[in-house]
This record gives C-alpha cells, sequence and structure tokens, in this order.
C-alpha cells in the first residue's frame, strides 16, 4: 500500500505564495506519474499539474504560469509551488500517484486546504 502525506497548505492574502510538499511511504521513481488535484465546496476535483517519471509536466490552464511542479526523487517528494495566488485558488489539494502495470493503480494523499483570503 502506498501512503501520500500532504503538507503546507494553510491561508494566504491575495497575490502571496505558498508550496505545498507530498511525501510518499515508497520510493516516486516507482510511480508512472504523480500530480496534485485541487476540490473547491460543491465542485468536483480537478487536475491542477502532473509530472511524469521522464519530468515532463503538464498545467491545467488557469495556473500555467503562476503555479510549478517538481520532485525530489531521494526525497520522495513531489512539491507545488504556487505564487500569485488568487482567491478562486481556494480548496483542498491531493496529492495523487499512479503505476500502470497491467490495471492501472491511483493513490491519494488525505488533502490539505488552500485558503486565499484578504
Amino acid at each position: 500500500q502506498v501512503q501520500l502525506v500532504e503538507s503546507g497548505g494553510g491561508l494566504v492574502q491575495p497575490g502571496g505564495s505558498l508550496r505545498l510538499s507530498c511525501a510518499a511511504s515508497r520510493s516516486i521513481s516507482a510511480f508512472n506519474a504523480m500530480g496534485w488535484y485541487r476540490q473547491a465546496p460543491g465542485k468536483q476535483r480537478d487536475l491542477v499539474a502532473t509530472i511524469t517519471s521522464a519530468g515532463s509536466t503538464n498545467y491545467a490552464d488557469s495556473v500555467k504560469g503562476r503555479f510549478t511542479i517538481s520532485r525530489d526523487n531521494a526525497k520522495n517528494t513531489v512539491y507545488l509551488q504556487m505564487n500569485s495566488l488568487k482567491p478562486e485558488d481556494t480548496a483542498v489539494y491531493y496529492c495523487n500517484a499512479v503505476v500502470v502495470l497491467i490495471t492501472t493503480y491511483k493513490y491519494w494523499g488525505q488533502g490539505t486546504q488552500v485558503t486565499v483570503s484578504s
């Protein structure tokens, strides 16, 4: 079983920055991809950013140029640097890991709250 533990959420003013971390219980090199998703109250969970084992990244249009996803294989951790935060970025942010074998396995963290408000 894989455990993903997010941290780094909190309350920040508009225009501010936060860095989220996702620590995995096993080597992240084993994952085909990892990513961040977010879910605002009453809305569906949406993709924010992903990074593959090869280092390729993908971002939602709403965060391009403001958020950066990165990974540190030595620390088994994936990060999401969030700059120029807006109130509409307020949501619970979830870490995700995917392993593709014969079956695709998806793992989720418990989520961390990000609130952007003055």
